[in-house]
């Protein structure tokens, strides 16, 4: 969702509604939050920084459609979203990921998307100065010779050669120069010396000395042989460093960070711990006082500068079966204001997530299996069977919700998927009695964990 041209929170539901079955309230809040973003920006300046994002926190068990909706809003928001886990951080002083991390990533990830944003509006030009180039490795110019990298003006004086060179160029348009080989200097990759500074522990350094060493010591560039394609992509993307500015670049990212960036962060549960608790519950709560600032908004220091976090949607989700929300610290509940419960799925919402979605696995399966030649036919009631199936294994093994839905349907087409390769040309009629035949020592040994279902 751009900020020009923004979905309505009607349009998000639906846009979610293609790939999600359920789970309504979910929808509706995080479609109301995203069009607040685009709200907050067309307010007064005054009151645009008054105005503090309503953080969302969705409960509910596995399996049920808290990350699927994460991911299809990341596609769906076009701003920079990450989604980290919980229970990979640890309390400052220990050895691990620090929350402030994730803000880092985030403005690692806004940078790469505003310079891909840019390097696609110079896209045509960039594409013509790498033919350029291409055409002088092909035919090298004379000495004395203008070279043609920062020009798109031909100078020769050979009108044979203007035409030779034109022939090629024409050829090369045509991608018949592709497969032919030629010779360039590229940027040589960085050396076993800066892998020793690009490890998780040293991340949480302030002053990048990855970068820092980069700097000092001076690129280096080795003679490679490479496919006419290949090159052009590869001087297309030199001549786009040298056409994006940076600093630009830079600073649109860290207000984009700052203004519309989302944070999905998962499996908050797990950090839940009560108070007074020994063991790991001390660092569990000192994750979550960690967390705090951040989510309150703070300032965290990145590579590329400060970034404030005060106006950063995060969006918490977690099981909670072992733990409740209020064992959460009462400040880092109050900072997430919105509570959203999403409900278990039932045989019904199975039958939908098997043929409505437009990524459905039945659909997933007949598309994978007609890259052999196999036709997969699915009867409607050999759809019912198969959420029945996983109905009745979610309820006489662990809940582990939709996801149980693709180990059934694994151990139900095992045979047709190994045999495929020689099946090429042949029908598979999927109905019930196929289903039961196939499933039935599932259902009849008590011992589930053997199928590994």
């Amino acid at each position: 969702m751009s900020l020009a041209t923004p979905l309505t929170p009607t349009e998000i539901v639906t846009e979610l509604d293609r790939y999600i079955v359920g789970q309504h309230a979910a929808k509706k809040a995080v479609a109301i939050a995203l069009r607040n973003r685009w709200r907050r920006q067309n307010l007064p300046a005054e009151l645009r920084d008054e105005v503090a994002p309503k953080n969302i926190i969705m409960i509910g068990p596995t399996g049920v459609g808290k990350t699927e909706i994460a991911r299809r809003l990341a596609k769906l928001s076009q701003a920079p979203f990450i989604k980290v886990e919980a229970s990979k951080y640890t309390e400052v002083g220990y050895v691990g990921r620090d929350v402030e991390s994730m803000i880092r990533d985030l403005t690692e990830l806004s940078v790469t998307m505003v310079k891909a944003e840019m390097a696609a509006a110079v896209r045509e030009r960039t594409e013509a100065l790498a033919e350029e180039r291409v055409l002088d490795l092909l035919l090298p110019r004379r000495a004395g010779e203008a070279f043609s990298s920062g020009t798109l003006e031909e100078v020769s004086p050979d009108a044979s050669r203007d035409a030779t060179r034109d022939k090629l160029r024409a050829q090369l348009r045509a991608g018949k120069l592709d497969e032919r080989m030629i010779e360039l200097d590229v940027q040589a990759q960085a050396g076993p010396m800066f892998e020793i500074f690009s490890g998780q522990g040293m991340e949480e350094v302030g002053m990048n000395i990855k970068d820092m060493l980069a700097h000092l010591m001076p690129g280096k560039t080795r003679r490679r042989r490479l496919k006419v394609g290949e090159a052009r992509r590869l001087l297309a993307q030199e001549e786009a460093q040298k056409l994006v500015d940076v600093d630009e670049a830079v600073s649109q990212a860290i207000r984009r960070v700052e203004d519309s960036g989302i944070v999905f962060l998962d499996e908050l549960d797990k950090i839940a711990g009560r108070e007074g608790a020994h063991g790991p519950d001390v660092s569990r709560e000192g994750v979550q006082r960690d967390l705090l600032p951040i989510v309150e908004g703070s300032t965290v220091t990145t590579k590329y500068g400060m970034v404030r976090t005060d106006h950063i949607l995060f969006i918490a989700a977690g099981a909670f079966h072992v733990s409740k929300p209020s064992d959460l610290i009462p400040e880092l509940q109050g900072r997430f204001p919105i509570r959203v419960e999403l409900e278990p799925l039932t045989r019904e919402d199975f039958v939908r997530i098997l043929s409505e979605p437009q990524n459905a696995l039945i659909r997933q399966y007949v598309e994978l299996l007609k890259t052999e030649g196999v036709t997969l036919a699915f009867a409607p009631d050999a759809v019912e069977e198969v959420a029945e199936i996983a109905s009745t294994v979610n309820q006489r093994a662990e809940n582990i919700g939709a996801r149980r839905l693709y180990t059934v349907m694994e151990k139900l087409l095992e045979e047709v998927s190994f045999a495929a390769p020689e099946m090429r040309g042949q029908e598979v009629k999927i109905d019930a009695h196929y289903v039961r035949a196939h499933l039935a020592a599932v259902l009849e040994d008590e011992d589930l964990s053997r199928y590994i279902l």
